[in-house]
Parts: structure tokens; sequence; C-alpha cells
């Protein structure tokens, strides 16, 4: 069991499992968007555009190319770290488990207000699912892996505050931001305090998933979390 909390967690594990998170995504992107590929575009894909904007990348997928040499950068830093990198199935089949267990958890924790973490805008079926894919892997790499790493680094470097303070800390700030950014941009909400409150409550129990168990589970779980909700969206006529 101490294996298997302390592999899942890694990146190692991480940038694994989540690959074929990725594939599907940029593969629905690829399938269903057509011309309105803006549309599956989410605060967190139009921030990071606009910075990769200014740096002179440019083009729809110079987010999705960004993630993955993160990803990449990180799970050969990791092999270089990692006494060993063997593959454990059973160890991946656990964390997939672990990711619906999660999801479960985080929908019965926000069964009233189901819509917290999605943002349909009247999209068709198909983009919603490719919505609730990207939602998992990218809204978890910039508001958790990015955002909580950063805060805290600059936390600790000001204030000289212990690891664990600046990293709590920065997940709490970063919830903040994850639900301010749902309000942004062409395709977000109307600002409702009551909805900044849900989703900055989600923002707090990713957070807290993602400093526990890594970024691997996490992704997985909000994807998961969202498809649980599409569904019932389509099954109740919610």
């Amino acid at each position: 069991m101490k294996d298997y909390y302390s592999l899942s967690k890694s990146p190692f594990y991480s940038f694994i499992f989540t690959i074929p998170l990725f594939i599907l995504y940029e593969i629905g992107v690829i399938a269903v968007a057509d011309d309105d590929i803006y549309i599956l575009r989410n605060g967190a894909d139009v921030f990071l555009r606009q910075i990769l904007e200014t740096f002179g990348v440019v083009g729809l997928y110079g987010f999705s190319g960004l993630v993955f040499v993160g990803f990449l950068a990180t799970f050969m830093y990791q092999r270089h770290t990692w006494e060993e990198t063997t593959l454990n199935r059973n160890t991946l089949i656990g964390m997939l488990l672990e990711s619906f267990f999660w999801a479960i958890m985080l929908y019965f924790s926000l069964a009233k207000v189901m819509l917290t973490l999605m943002n349909p805008n009247g999209v068709m079926m198909t983009q919603q699912v490719v919505l609730a894919l990207g939602a998992g892997l990218y809204e978890e790499f910039l508001f958790r892996v990015l955002l909580i790493a950063g805060i805290g680094a600059l936390l600790t470097l000001l204030f000289q505050w212990k690891e664990s303070l600046s990293k709590w800390t920065g997940m709490f700030i970063s919830a903040i931001i994850f639900s301010l950014f749902h309000f942004i941009g062409d395709f977000g909400d109307d600002f409702h305090f009551n909805l900044f409150l849900i989703r900055f409550v989600a923002g707090l129990i990713l957070g807290s998933l993602y400093i526990l168990r890594g970024f691997g589970i996490t992704a997985y779980a909000h994807s998961i979390y969202d498809l649980i909700v599409l569904t019932r969206m389509t099954t109740i006529g919610y």
C-alpha cells in the first residue's frame, strides 16, 4: 500500500497516466471543433494562449504543445531521480479506480450544484465531452501544478515560510483564481458570488487532492466528475 501511495503520486506515473487523456482531448478537438474550435477553450486556455502569443508562440495548439513539453520534461527529470521506472500495471489500474472514487466523492459533495465545474454554454454534446476531458487535463495543469508551485515558491521566498505552509496557502489562493477564471472571456459566466463560492470550494477540494494524491489522479477525477455531471444533465434534463 505504501508503494502504491508513493508511486501513484509521483510525476513519472502522472505523466504516463495522463497521456491517454491528452491524446483523447486532442483527437476530440480535431474531430468535433471545425470552425468553432475556440468554443472548446476555457479561461485557462485563453490565459495561457495569450502568454504564449506574447513570446511569439501562436496557433491553436500552442498551449497543448507547451503542456506536452512540460509533461515530457517532468518525465525525463523523474527518470534521473527515480530508482525504478518500470511500469506497474496494477498501479495504473489502482490510479484509475481511485480517480473514479474521488470523482464520485466530488459529485456527492456538490450534488446540489452539479454545474459548478462545467460551463457548457450551449455547445453540442460531443463538444461538451471534449470540454470535460480538457478541463481535467488543462485546468489542473494550470491551477494546481503551475499555480500552487509558483505561488508557494514566491511565498517561501518572500516570507521564508516552511514549504508545507507555502504550498497549502498557494492552494488556497489558486482556488480563488480557479473560480474567478470561469467568469472571464467571451464564454465566461456572469459573475454571481454564490457561483464564485461554489467553484472556490471545488477548487479547494481539487487542490487538496492534488497535494495529497498528485496531478494524474486529480486530472482524471476532474474529468470523470465533469462526465458524470454531463451524463446526469442529459438523462434527467438538468
